[in-house]
């Protein structure tokens, strides 16, 4: 049914909750109610949603449905008529909260649509845990994700970042997270201060913080676990690199006999700007007649 001015009036039940990112401890009450008072918990991994329920003594009694990246689309519009009959629908996600790079924001829009109540458990987050313990300014900040996998791609979306003073969050896979690091220190400067959080509240944890070089660095030996990156935001007043100039100082040093390639990388290098996009521009500057 659709909404009225504003006011809600389906009568299913719509609850995302959040679930543990690493100690089974973190759970609240709330969560034990809802998982044994919901008509379909809609789970990431049901695996993982049994092993949950049988660590906080919970007995399931709700149909159990899986809900996926994969299966998102075609479930939601499937549990969305569920919610229209007045059923109570938890989705819980494997950790952390469910449409925070996890699945949960089709069904959440469909939902609202349709008029039924949604409604959240809160619930630990990896995202505004990593914020606190990275020292970095958490007054402003956005939640950026999954850097693209591509080279490029990744590159032009950090890239846009550059100019960017709010303090931001990644997530990484962590057998990508050297180049990741390497890609942002490239994009942001060597020396601009980030955290990376690996396992976060649980037994392994470790915060390492320092520069974007320096991370890489580190990384590039090999790490495991959950990863969530900090990275500070260009500091305010922070003087943007002038391209004009960067473009001719790799022409004067061409012009003196150093190799394009090699040139452009020192100097994106030097001024914290995107090798590729300087690359670009020397191009298209050698290219006009």
């Amino acid at each position: 049914m659709p909404c009225h001015n504003g006011q809600v009036t389906g009568n299913g039940r719509l609850v995302l909750a959040g679930a543990p990112i690493g100690q089974v401890g973190d759970v609240s009450p709330r969560l034990r109610e809802a998982l044994e008072g919901a008509d379909v918990v809609a789970a990431e991994d049901t695996r993982r949603l049994r092993r949950l329920a049988a660590d906080l003594g919970v007995e399931l009694t709700a149909r159990v449905v899986s809900y996926y990246d994969q299966n998102e689309a075609g479930r939601a519009q499937e549990l969305v008529e569920i919610l229209k009959q007045g059923r109570t629908v938890l989705v819980i996600t494997d950790a952390g909260m469910p449409g925070v790079s996890d699945p949960g924001y089709r069904l959440t829009h469909l939902a609202v649509e349709a008029g039924v109540t949604v409604t959240a458990l809160p619930g630990p987050s990896a995202v505004t845990t990593a914020l606190a313990v990275s020292g970095l300014a958490s007054d402003r900040f956005c939640f950026e994700g999954f850097p693209p996998r591509k080279t490029g791609d990744r590159a032009r979306r950090l890239a846009a970042l550059a100019g960017e003073e709010r303090t931001m969050v990644f997530f990484e896979a962590p057998h990508r997270l050297a180049e990741s690091l390497g890609a942002m220190a490239e994009a942001f400067g060597r020396d601009r201060p980030a955290a990376v959080c690996r396992e976060l509240t649980k037994t392994y944890e470790e915060v390492r913080r320092g520069g974007l070089g320096e991370l890489a660095e580190w990384a590039a030996a090999g790490v495991k676990g959950e990863i969530t990156v900090v990275v500070a935001g260009r500091a305010p007043g922070e003087a943007e690199p002038d391209l004009g100039e960067l473009v001719a100082e790799v022409e004067r040093r061409v012009a003196e006999g150093e190799r394009r390639g090699q040139a452009v990388a020192e100097v994106a290098k030097g001024a914290g700007v995107p090798r590729r996009e300087l690359y670009d521009l020397v191009h298209r500057r050698s290219a006009t007649p």
